[in-house]
C-alpha cells in the first residue's frame, strides 16, 4: 500500500510513476486525496466534540447540559461511523493502487523488458535433440498421464530417478542458503485472506489462488477461507506481520521450501506442455526484511545468490529487468532469471528477484524501532532460489546426449548415486 502522505505531498511525482504501469483512467489520485480530506475533517470534528464532552464530565452539569451532551454523544457515534466508512473506502482505493516502480524501471509491458546479461554457453547439438517431455517419458522420470488422471491437466508425478533429481535440486538449494547464514523455515502452506492481502495477492489476484471452503464448524478465529500458497513469499512476508522489530535485528534473512499452487487460468499454449506451466511446483524462496537504507544492497545480494545457483548447475540463462507493467503489482523492481529451453527456442523464468520497498510492510503493519525510538516501516525483498519445474526440463534438454541419456550437473551428483540417467 502506498503512503497517503506521499500521495498528498508529491501528487504529480506519484502520478508519473503510476503511469509507468497504468493508464490514467485506471486511477484517480485527486479522489483519494478528497477522501483523506474528508476523513481528516470528520476526525477533527469528532475529536472536538469528545473534548467538549470530557470537559463537561468534570463538572456537575445542569439537566439541560446533560440533555445537550446526550445529543453530542449521538453526534459522536454518527461521526465515528462516518469515519469508519470513509476510512474503509479510502483504504479500498489505496489497496487498488500498485507499487511505484523504481526510477530505473522502464515503463510499459513485456516488450520493454531489458536483458542485463547472458550467462553460460547456449548448447549446440550435432544430433536431433529431444524435448523434455520425450526425454522424461523415455527415461521414466515423469509420469504425465497418471498425474493428469489423479489431479487433472497441469499436474504431473515425478517417478524414480526423476523424483530423486527433483529432490537433489532442493537439497542443493538448501545447502547453498544455509552456507549464506539464511534462516531455514518450513511454514504453513495454507494462508488466511489477511495474509494474501498483505502479500498483495488480494484483491486483484484472488482468482489465481486456490481457496478452501469455509468450514460449517469454524471457530471464531477461523471463519475466513484459506488459500494455498502461490509462492513461499506469501508465508515468509507474514511471518513478522503486525510486529515491531528492533533496528539491531535487521536485516532478517530467511529461506523456505514449499510446494506452490496456482490456478493459472486460461488456455495453455502448445509450447507450455509438460512442466513448463503447471498448477503445482516446488520452490525454495529467499526473503529479507531490511532497513530502507540497506534495501538495494540486499536486492543485489539476492540476485547474486540466484545467479550463483544457476551458474552452479552449468545452465545457459539470461538475467532480465522487467518493465513496470510486466512486474507484479506489489513490486517496485523485479529482475528475472530465465533459463534456455532448446526445444522451445526461448527463455523461461525460473527465478524472480523483487523489492516491494515499504509497500507490503504497510499492508502488514511490519515495522522496526529506530535508534531514536521512532517506529518506521521496513522494506521487504524476495527472490526464488530456485523454482524447480522449469529447471528439470532445462537440465534434461541442455544436458542430453546423442544416445538419449542425460548427464547430471556435477554439483548435484553428491546427492545422487548416478551421474547419468539412461
Amino acid at each position: 500500500m502506498l503512503d497517503i502522505n506521499k500521495i498528498r505531498e508529491h501528487q504529480e511525482e506519484v502520478r508519473q510513476a503510476l503511469l509507468k504501469r497504468l493508464n490514467q483512467k485506471d486511477f484517480d489520485l485527486a479522489k483519494i486525496i478528497e477522501l483523506d480530506d474528508a476523513r481528516r475533517a470528520l476526525i477533527k470534528e469528532a475529536d472536538e466534540l469528545k473534548s467538549q464532552r470530557n470537559n463537561t464530565s468534570k463538572t456537575k452539569p445542569a439537566p439541560e447540559v446533560i440533555a445537550s451532551m446526550k445529543k453530542v454523544g449521538e453526534k459522536i457515534k454518527h461521526l465515528d461511523q462516518e469515519i469508519k466508512e470513509t476510512e474503509n473506502l479510502l483504504n479500498e482505493k489505496l489497496a487498488a493502487l500498485p507499487n511505484l516502480p523504481a526510477d530505473d524501471v522502464k515503463s510499459g509491458n513485456k516488450e520493454n523488458n531489458e536483458v542485463l546479461k547472458i550467462c553460460g554457453k547456449k548448447p549446440i547439438f550435432k544430433f536431433q535433440p529431444k524435448d523434455h517431455i520425450e526425454l522424461a517419458t523415455a527415461l521414466k522420470l515423469v509420469d504425465y498421464e497418471r498425474g493428469v488422471k489423479m489431479s487433472g491437466s497441469g499436474f504431473w508425478a515425478y517417478t524414480g530417478k526423476g523424483a530423486l533429481l527433483e529432490w537433489a535440486l532442493l537439497n542443493y538449494f538448501i545447502d547453498f542458503h544455509k552456507k549464506n547464514s539464511y534462516t531455514f523455515l518450513i511454514p504453513p502452506f495454507l494462508l488466511t485472506e489477511q495474509s494474501a492481502y498483505t502479500s498483495g495477492h488480494l484483491p486483484k489476484f484472488k482468482d489465481d489462488l486456490y481457496w478452501t471452503s469455509a468450514s460449517a464448524g469454524a471457530t471464531a478465529d477461523r471463519q475466513d477461507k484459506l488459500c494455498l500458497n502461490a509462492t513461499s513469499e506469501m508465508m515468509l512476508l507474514n511471518y513478522h506481520r503486525d510486529e515491531i522489530l528492533t533496528e539491531t535485528e535487521l536485516p532478517k534473512k530467511y529461506f523456505a521450501y514449499s510446494p506452490c499452487f496456482r490456478r493459472e487460468a486460461g488456455a495453455y499454449r502448445t509450447e507450455e506442455r509438460g512442466m513448463v506451466r503447471g498448477h503445482q511446483f516446488n520452490k525454495v524462496e529467499m526473503f529479507a526484511f531490511a532497513k530502507p537504507e540497506d534495501s538495494w544492497k540486499i536486492f543485489k545480494e539476492l540476485l547474486k545468490n540466484a545467479e550463483k545457483l544457476l551458474d552452479g548447475l552449468g545452465l545457459h540463462f539470461q538475467t532480465v529487468k522487467l518493465a513496470a507493467g510486466d512486474a507484479s503489482a506489489a513490486m517496485a523492481k523485479t529482475v528475472d532469471l530465465e533459463v534456455w529451453l532448446p526445444s522451445m527456442k526461448m527463455y523461461k523464468e525460473v527465478s524472480s528477484v523483487s523489492s516491494a520497498l515499504d509497500y507490503q510492510a504497510r499492508r502488514g503493519n511490519i515495522r522496526y524501532k529506530t535508534a531514536g525510538g521512532k517506529n518506521e516501516f521496513m522494506h521487504t525483498l524476495n527472490g526464488s532460489g530456485l523454482a524447480t519445474s522449469r529447471l528439470l526440463p532445462a537440465i534434461l534438454e541442455q544436458n542430453q546426449q546423442p544416445d538419449g541419456s542425460v548427464k547430471i550437473p556435477r554439483i548435484l551428483r553428491k546427492y545422487l548415486d548416478f551421474k547419468v540417467i539412461k
